[in-house]
């Protein structure tokens, strides 16, 4: 079988395998040289790159969906994009087309805490050098380095209000996906049951109380990435401050 093809048993994938520790440390040195460099990156014209990097997610998503439909495997209770990666990968596309701040405050968490999860423990079956899994990772590096390009290249900063806004969004959000994986017999952001392969859920309880966990989790969190990229008022010198109170 080809690495386009539907079958798994050539590319049986491995959580931790030589190649999934080579996609973890790619992505620390990805996000290290990001951090490190931004100044650099600042003074760099990037409009460009960022719509073309917008137009390859939609190209290389859009490949993925003719391959399941090639390999007879798309069905509405697992290939519509209604996974959390999946919307924050068209957040992140809507974001570099129209540089909306109301979008990276909802991405910044939605990208940071389900890529993560997803990189760290990955529900996958290909391994490398299946498309498969080139698209999954590919795809999950870019959702969760889009939302640190645009805070520390772009100067875009998330408030508390970014955290009220995205609970709203999960809250509207989650309703919608509920009654779609009623329909579809899906899972769709694991609203149905847990993941099969092993994830953080297994440590916020049982169906359906692990769902009131995850959301009181995703605010905890959240608040933790707001006070990580939040901005920080600059100190002002103390022979300012002595002249200002005399």
């Amino acid at each position: 079988m080809n690495w386009f093809g539907e079958s798994y048993e050539r590319y049986d994938f491995s959580m931790f395998s030589a190649s999934h520790i080579s996609v973890l440390a790619f992505v620390i040195f990805l996000i290290c040289f990001l951090y490190k460099y931004k100044e650099r990156v600042q003074l760099t014209g990037l409009r460009k790159v960022e719509v073309g990097t917008a137009v390859f997610l939609l190209l290389i998503e859009a490949v993925y969906h003719i391959w399941m439909i090639v390999n007879g495997n798309w069905y509405t209770s697992h290939a519509i994009p209604l996974e959390l990666c999946s919307i924050s990968l068209f957040l992140g596309v809507f974001l570099l087309f129209t540089e909306k701040k109301i979008v990276y405050e909802i991405l910044l968490f939605t990208g940071l805490l389900g890529a993560s999860q997803a990189l760290i423990t990955p529900e996958l079956k290909y391994d490398f050098p299946h498309f498969r899994f080139f698209h999954f990772f590919i795809v999950h590096i870019f959702v969760f380095s889009i939302p640190l390009y645009f805070t520390w290249v772009k100067g875009f900063r998330p408030t508390m209000y970014s955290i009220v806004k995205l609970m709203i969004f999960l809250n509207v959000l989650m309703p919608f996906v509920m009654i779609v994986n009623k329909l579809t017999g899906g899972n769709y952001m694991y609203l149905s049951r847990k993941p099969e392969s092993a994830s953080l859920l297994d440590l916020l309880g049982p169906y359906p109380w692990y769902i009131a966990s995850l959301e009181l989790l995703a605010f905890s969190l959240s608040i933790v990435i707001w006070l990580l990229l939040r901005k920080r008022e600059a100190a002002e010198p103390v022979e300012k401050n002595f002249r200002r109170r005399a």
